[in-house]
């Protein structure tokens, strides 16, 4: 059992999503890749990989990679977001797949990189969390990396989200979680941003973090 515990209430349930925004915006996350996805494609040959983007939205991460060289396989929950993801990145070989991310790692092949981006605060406890990382660090290739961006406890402004109940875990939790893994890079910090489909701003605190398994 980790020592880290959520602020606030620890029994934090996921009602809400990103539906709403799929089902209004052509493509509600952007075409843009993450900065993290962005610094790890910079910095890594990815040409051959096997990569999983886990909780992949409409796939702007997955969409970078493919195109970057790597055998990309984007798994998200929302048929709304896989299919506005297949519209809009037509010139990717990426295998979509509809399925809840704990569903796919009973039954996938290892990976050399599993991508984790805005999937895990969406979980309903932090045992779910440590859950699914444990799992997804078993379905990853001696070498391989994960890469990692959640929600924390830090400020948050949800004023853009009124279905969204995060569990908001804290910074120290995830480098817990990866603690007999080498960490390549982590931060935590507080972003802003305006989402299309209703233009309010708002801000989160977000934890990022590259880790890789073992040579």
């Amino acid at each position: 059992m980790s020592p880290f515990s959520p602020r606030g209430a620890t029994e934090l349930r996921f009602n809400g999503g990103y539906d709403d925004g799929y089902s209004q915006c052509a493509c509600f996350w952007g075409t843009s890749p993450g900065s993290l996805v962005q610094r790890f494609i910079s910095t890594v040959l990815c040409k051959g990989l096997r990569v999983l983007d886990l909780g992949c939205g409409e796939g702007k991460n997955a969409n970078a990679l493919a195109h970057a060289g790597s055998a990309v396989t984007a798994v998200d929950c929302s048929e709304l977001a896989i299919a506005n993801g297949r519209r809009e990145f037509v010139d990717a070989e990426i295998e979509w797949v509809v399925s809840e991310g704990a569903a796919y790692l009973s039954h996938c092949e290892p990976f050399d990189v599993i991508v984790m981006y805005g999937l895990l605060h969406c979980l309903p406890s932090l045992e779910a969390i440590s859950t699914m990382i444990a799992s997804a660090i078993q379905k990853t290739r001696r070498g391989g990396y994960h890469i990692l961006v959640a929600f924390n406890d830090g400020p948050h402004d949800l004023a853009a989200h009124p279905g969204l109940k995060p569990t908001l875990a804290p910074h120290e939790f995830y480098l817990d979680q990866y603690r007999l893994l080498h960490i390549v890079t982590q931060s935590t910090e507080i972003i802003h941003e305006v989402h299309p489909h209703n233009s309010i701003p708002h801000h989160h605190s977000l934890t990022r973090l590259i880790a890789r398994t073992a040579t």
